[in-house]
């Protein structure tokens, strides 16, 4: 290779690493281009995670403590939320932003099981005046002592599924060690054999 060849591939190459003003043709990315993950992981991704739920309420109860309004609240945490739940709160906040009755607002997130409580919550605060930032606290908190509940009755059943191989392995030999043993010494001296 010549001199000339070297020095044109290095700042070829030196284009494509270089930081800087990006150039359509020369990145990398638009030259391969990240592979898309398959549908089944695709519809995975789309439901939302009870503790990620939880967060979220959490965040929004933090929010609304701090000042904000309910519309700027809803969208710090839909905003980086996925799922049906984001969704439902991003439509309610643009409706509460738009001047919605509360009545009317909160319907998209009535229409989702997630947020359905919260919504009539929201509602039940828009009348009475409660706060708003406690009704999301007691929801994280319900949501996660209900995946403990959850995990505790799923460790419970593995218990009680876990004794029935454990006595079919260890029965046998209990019976050939221990129990036929003593039968055999009283049969021998009650000289049935």
């Amino acid at each position: 290779m010549s001199a000339a060849t070297t020095v044109v591939a290095l700042l070829g190459a030196a284009l494509l690493t270089l930081p800087g003003r990006p150039v359509p043709g020369l990145r990398l990315t638009r030259l391969f281009p990240a592979p898309r993950a398959p549908a089944r992981l695709r519809r995975r991704r789309l439901r939302s995670d009870p503790l990620d739920l939880a967060a979220s309420w959490d965040l929004l109860a933090a929010c609304l403590r701090a000042g904000q309004p309910v519309p700027a609240a809803l969208r710090a945490v839909a905003d980086d939320g996925v799922g049906p739940e984001a969704q439902a709160l991003r439509a309610t906040a643009g409706l509460l932003e738009l001047g919605a009755d509360a009545n009317e607002a909160w319907v998209p997130a009535l229409d989702c099981s997630g947020t359905a409580e919260f919504a009539r919550a929201a509602r039940r605060t828009a009348r009475s005046g409660t706060t708003l930032a406690d009704a999301a606290a007691d929801l994280a908190s319900g949501i996660r002592a209900g995946l403990g509940d959850r995990a505790e009755a799923r460790a419970q059943r593995a218990g009680v599924l876990i004794a029935g191989p454990l006595g079919l392995c260890f029965l046998p030999a209990f019976v050939c060690l221990g129990v036929v043993p003593v039968v055999l010494g009283l049969a021998g001296r009650l000289n049935v054999f």
